[in-house]
């Protein structure tokens, strides 16, 4: 790309979005795509990936589809690009038949570029026959990730998409993900194209989402104690079941917090609608499954929880990855418990996947579960997956608050020697009964108040020798046999450690109650707004805009234009086009309802 051509696209970058420069990254992934050449971009959420294949859209010569795993997502892109003063298309369920015509004959005479479509609309014999009378240059496969069978939120639907080099042989591929490790990356290639395909991995880190993890005890009142700092912030709880997420959600709209329910239980309308309240009210916690959560493009979410343990490390990571997509510091809190583990190793187990994938899983929740154990930096541990190497990154609870390692040898020997004698044939309720002598029928009836370790351990609470075989179990000494019903097994490790031949050291185990508090500090300073009052005016005139036109909040503006706005009152319309974020359609549209707003706030000081 020479001088010329990117100043083209700086002129076009401020004057339909309103932003002086490109976002690090941007530049190398459109100029890629600009060159007519097959590209994979990894970028993490929040880095700007969605303008990196509207821009080329919007200034070349051909037409563009976008693939799109879900219809909330393609309205919000449609609405977004809709308020810039641009024609677009999309085509989906949600519409009527005459509605879908209409917006076709739209993209097919030329009156707009880009359409939107599914997977499952897209690879319709009709479609692809239709589409291969028109000039398509390019396909943007959204959430690629969903093609790889390696990756962590495969989806059928999607693996039809490799049909399209077949189909389209001229165009060119654009895909695009927040989540893919290596092996992921190279099967999303090897599905979409024959030619040569150019990866783009522009880092995972996100600085500004700090990384904590809790000991699961009382879940609920860990989420109600940690939560009464975040009142008046949006966030995401997520729990692993759907009886999880009614029953928190209620707890929570007890405690006062505007709650939401979120599940594949519920009906089609009852989402919507639910997602919809999440994007445009403030304040609102979404407590939901793993159902939700692909596509959202709310900026201003402060925080996600883990209820429960998630499935993989990759899927942690992209859940993460919806909070603090403004750039703004968010945080991130899992809690972590061995039933947790136990449930997600037995949905592996149980699962009719072939042996290779299970494999697979298993090594990727290993590396989650290694994440929860670490006593070192936790985002240099969940960077390492993605083959990223950072320094320790001082916002993560183990950077803040140095964890003490001890030595658990003599207390681990105990509890193996206990598997050993019951024979392995019992889950960890029963040992731990063992361990502190009580006189329970299960115990009796089997003798087992009679062994050696029968109240070794009387003074250790319940929760210390929990967690203590949790820990053995993430360090591969004790395995759960759900051939035996989750029963714990000894490994060659932990004869080692019983033998006196390798150490047992861990985190130290923290018992008792101690008062559930977000530790981790955030690398970002907060952004310092001179007015709140204006901030709330603007935000207020904001809601009630996005209320009248029925789209979420930051398709008016998101909140940094508004943090800007209130540091330095804009009155005048070169002001006001100076203002990040405006562009030369929103001056026309919203200057004269902002500056007024603006003006009457400056004659009441």
């Amino acid at each position: 790309m020479n001088k010329t051509d990117l100043d083209y696209l700086k002129i076009k970058l401020k004057k339909i979005y309103g932003y002086e420069k490109f976002r690090p990254g941007q530049e190398d992934i459109i100029e890629t795509i600009l060159e007519k050449k097959n590209v994979l971009a990894v970028m993490p959420t929040g880095a700007g990936k969605s303008l990196c294949y509207q821009l080329p859209a919007i200034v070349s010569d051909f037409s563009s589809i976008v693939v799109s795993p879900l219809l909330a997502l393609m309205d919000d892109q449609v609405d977004g690009l809709e308020a810039l003063g641009l024609s677009v298309s999309s085509i989906h369920s949600g519409k009527d038949r005459e509605t879908n015509i209409v917006e076709w004959k739209k993209f097919a005479s030329g009156h707009t570029k880009i359409m939107y479509l599914s997977p499952e609309r897209l690879m319709q014999e009709r479609m692809i026959k239709a589409l291969k009378k028109l000039n398509v240059g390019l396909f943007v496969i959204d959430e690629a990730h969903c093609i790889s069978k390696w990756g962590p939120d495969f989806r059928p639907q999607y693996s039809e998409l490799s049909q399209l080099k077949k189909h389209f042989p001229n165009a060119n591929i654009a895909a695009f993900t927040a989540t893919a490790d290596k092996a992921t990356r190279e099967d999303i290639v090897t599905q979409l194209s024959d030619k040569d395909f150019k990866t783009i991995v522009k880092g995972f880190d996100r600085p500004n989402l700090s990384l904590s993890v809790i000991e699961k005890i009382d879940i609920k009142s860990s989420l109600a104690t940690i939560l009464q700092s975040k009142k008046g912030q949006s966030g995401i709880i997520y729990c692993l079941s759907r009886n999880e997420v009614d029953k928190t959600t209620l707890f929570l709209k007890d405690k006062g917090f505007n709650a939401i329910a979120y599940h594949a239980g519920k009906s089609t309308q009852d989402r919507k609608q639910a997602q919809n309240r999440f994007m445009t009210e403030t304040a609102t916690v979404m407590v939901a499954t793993i159902a939700f959560g692909m596509g959202v493009d709310k900026p201003d979410i402060r925080f996600v929880f883990h209820a429960s343990l998630p499935g993989s490390i990759e899927a942690f990571y992209q859940e993460i990855g919806r909070a603090g997509r403004d750039g703004e510091p968010s945080e991130t809190v899992m809690f972590y418990g061995l039933q947790d583990l136990i449930k997600r190793q037995r949905m592996i187990f149980e699962g009719e996947e072939k042996a290779d994938f299970k494999f697979l899983e298993y090594k990727r929740l290993e590396t989650l579960i290694g994440y929860c154990e670490t006593a070192s930096c936790r985002r240099k541990a969940l960077l390492s997956h993605f083959d990223e190497d950072i320094d320790e990154c001082g916002n993560c609870d183990n950077c803040v608050e140095k964890p003490l390692v001890v030595d658990y040898t003599s207390e681990a020997k105990l509890v193996i020697q206990t598997i050993k004698l019951t024979g392995q044939f019992f889950g960890a309720t029963h040992i731990v009964d063992v361990l502190r002598g009580s006189e329970t029928a299960k115990i009796k009836d089997r003798g087992h108040d009679k062994l050696e370790t029968f109240c070794s351990m009387p003074h250790f609470p319940k929760t210390f020798i929990s967690s203590l075989i949790r820990l053995l179990v993430a360090f591969g000494a004790l395995k759960i046999d759900f051939a035996k019903y989750g029963a714990l097994a000894i490994s060659d490790i932990a004869n080692k450690i019983y033998e006196g031949n390798t150490p047992f050291e861990a985190k130290k185990i923290v018992v008792g109650q101690e008062k559930v508090k977000s530790k981790a500090l955030t690398v970002r300073e907060e952004v310092k707004i001179e007015n709140q009052d204006l901030l709330q005016i603007l935000k207020n005139l904001r809601l009630d805009l996005a209320t009248e036109k029925k789209v979420p909040a930051y398709v008016i503006f998101p909140d940094k234009t508004l943090h800007q706005m209130a540091n330095t009152k804009p009155t005048t319309r070169e002001d006001f086009l100076n203002i990040s974020g405006v562009g030369e359609k929103k001056l026309e549209e919203y200057f004269k309802l902002f500056s007024k707003t603006i003006t009457d706030f400056l004659a009441t000081e």
